[in-house]
């Protein structure tokens, strides 16, 4: 039993320094693969050393001095590597920094580029246009201008008694008595000098045209009457003519017929070559300022605008360039004017259409020009001819009130420019008298 115990205690102590060899053994190995690997991490902490690179630099000058000595003499790490400079950092005075957009950034496509043909040493000019002109669509122009030639304000003399037109005061205050004994101010009445200018959107200035020239009754303003209720714009319209509308303010809703300024010697004249400036401008070519100071004009009185339009006629200044008169129920006197203009201007053509409260005096008129050898149409299914002279009665349910919008036919100053428009021989673009003296009036 004895010996048995001693052999299992050898036996323990064997196995026990087995062991210990064996770990000692794993221990050198672990070390020996641990170390190398430490060298390596350790040198990745550190910055590279100059010298190791210096002998790179040499080494590589070695390999390329074989291949290329020119390229080798004197390539040093200096010259590598060389430090920057203070104008490459920051430009100097006459430099600036290079300017970059968002787009230098973007991709590129490739874009194909076309051969361009070879540039001609001249240019051909064409005698006819590639391109036929057309002219710019637009609306018609409706708006209110003020002018200086207009009706008002007037403070000169009413010519038919020759006493200034303002005749009563009232402290600073000046207005008119009519014949009525009613006082207008002039404040109130007479001091608005805009004009309605209308221009439809199909008006061309470099064909032949005409200028309307609206005379409003009494009680009326530009706005609400002649333009909204009367619709003498939208009747220069809708006749298709080549016309313009010029319609100043007379006495502003006021029962007065006062002509202010159209009085004067040259009024008209100088109204329509002030108009001239401003429709060239409305219209957007200055330069047709020319033409509009040439175009024939036929002017239409209503009502109390028949005053105006007598005085127009005989000391206008240019009575050549009327070319038609249309009287919508107006022919409340000056008939002597009427007759003169028609018998010295036979090359124009004379509307009148009334109702019962102007007839005694449409057929007095008549009857002057019968005396004087003029022929007298009296209706208005014929042609419009130059030299015609229409008087025309309607009937009792035509109100004078309406009388813009309805007296022989619905829209009476569309009718007369579409008659006119159709007649070839009425030459709107040129302006002819048989009295030669008449160019004075």
């Amino acid at each position: 039993m004895v010996g048995a115990v001693l052999k299992l205690r050898a036996d323990i102590r064997a196995d026990r320094t087995l062991s210990g060899a064996r770990v000692r053994a794993l221990r050198i190995v672990l070390i020996s693969a641990l170390v190398p690997l430490s060298f390596t991490l350790v040198q990745c902490g550190k910055a590279p050393d100059p010298t190791a690179l210096a002998a790179n630099s040499q080494a590589n000058v070695q390999v390329v001095a074989k291949s290329s000595p020119k390229v080798a003499s004197g390539d040093t790490f200096e010259d590598r590597f060389p430090a920057p400079q203070f104008r490459e950092r920051f430009p100097s005075t006459s430099e600036s920094f290079l300017q970059r957009q968002m787009s230098d950034f973007s991709p590129k496509r490739a874009v194909q580029q076309q051969p361009q043909p070879e540039q001609a040493p001249y240019k051909v000019a064409s005698l006819a246009p590639q391109v036929p002109y057309q002219r710019p669509p637009r609306e018609d122009l409706t708006t209110l201008v003020s002018m200086k030639s207009s009706a008002f304000p007037y403070f000169g003399n009413n010519p038919a008694s020759d006493v200034p037109f303002l005749n009563i005061a009232k402290g600073d205050r000046r207005g008119h008595r009519s014949y009525s004994g009613r006082v207008f101010w002039q404040d109130e009445t007479y001091s608005d000098n805009r004009v309605l200018m209308h221009v439809p959107e199909h008006f061309d200035v470099r064909k032949p045209g005409v200028i309307v020239v609206f005379f409003h009754g009494n009680g009326a303003t530009l706005e609400r009457d002649v333009r909204d209720r009367q619709l003498v714009p939208q009747q220069v319209t809708d006749s298709g003519a080549n016309a313009v509308l010029l319609a100043p303010q007379l006495a502003v809703d006021a029962a007065d017929s006062s002509a202010g300024k159209f009085w004067q010697a040259g009024g008209l004249k100088r109204f329509m070559e002030e108009s001239a400036n401003h429709l060239a401008r409305l219209t957007g070519d200055p330069n047709s300022a020319r033409a509009f100071a040439n175009m024939p004009i036929v002017i239409v009185g209503y009502s109390g605008g028949f005053l105006p339009t007598a005085w127009s006629l005989e000391v206008g200044g240019i009575s050549d360039r009327v070319r038609g008169v249309v009287l919508l129920d107006a022919v409340y006197g000056e008939m002597d004017k009427f007759a003169s203009w028609i018998e010295s201007h036979r090359s124009g053509f004379f509307v009148s259409s009334y109702t019962r409260h102007t007839a005694r005096r449409d057929r007095e008129l008549m009857s002057m020009l019968r005396q004087k050898g003029i022929s007298v149409s009296e209706d208005m299914d014929g042609p419009l001819r130059p030299g015609s002279v229409v008087f025309v009665e309607t009937g009792d349910s035509i109100t004078h009130r309406d009388y813009v919008t309805r007296a022989w036919t619905r829209d009476p100053l569309k009718d007369v420019l579409v008659k006119m428009s159709a007649t070839p021989s009425l030459a709107l673009t040129r302006v002819a008298s048989t009295n030669p003296a008449a160019s004075s009036r």
